[in-house]
């Protein structure tokens, strides 16, 4: 039995044709929010006495940020948790809330010492519109969360 005439070669991928006619995400529906409702459709709402940055799709809380105003050993705005309900996923709402709590803090002139993780991320994503977290106050922000273990 002779063996098979494709075992061992491989095609360079600079041979490979192009797809012009295919998308260049195949897996990734081509409109940015399936589900239908679009961020224009979200308005962000700062609650700063409960702590909370919330997206609402008309009167119906459909994603918020938890977070704390830490005073020392600078003011900055502290989040915590971000939280998108399950229907409301993949709609880009996470992101607008993080973008809004960094706009938030420029127009108070305060920094942003993130402790959520998808916070974190996005931060790192968006360095134009994130700056960096200083050291000091991401580590006086652990401290306060902390000695306050029933805030959050």
């Amino acid at each position: 039995m002779r063996p098979s005439r494709c075992r061992g070669r491989r095609r360079s991928a600079a041979r490979r044709p192009s797809r012009p006619d295919r998308h260049p995400h195949p897996y990734r529906h081509p409109h940015p929010h399936p589900r239908g409702e679009t961020m224009s459709e979200t308005a962000i709402r700062d609650d700063r006495a409960a702590g909370r940055l919330e997206a609402y799709a008309g009167d119906e809380v459909v994603g918020h940020i938890e977070y704390f105003v830490l005073e020392s050993p600078a003011r900055a705005l502290v989040p915590v948790h971000t939280i998108v309900e399950p229907a409301h996923e993949g709609k880009g709402i996470a992101g607008s809330l993080a973008r809004e709590l960094y706009a938030m803090s420029a127009r108070e002139g305060v920094l942003v010492a993130p402790l959520c993780p998808y916070v974190v991320k996005w931060a790192a994503r968006h360095p134009d519109e994130a700056p960096a977290a200083d050291p000091e106050l991401l580590s006086a922000a652990t401290a306060w969360l902390t000695a306050h273990p029933g805030r959050f």
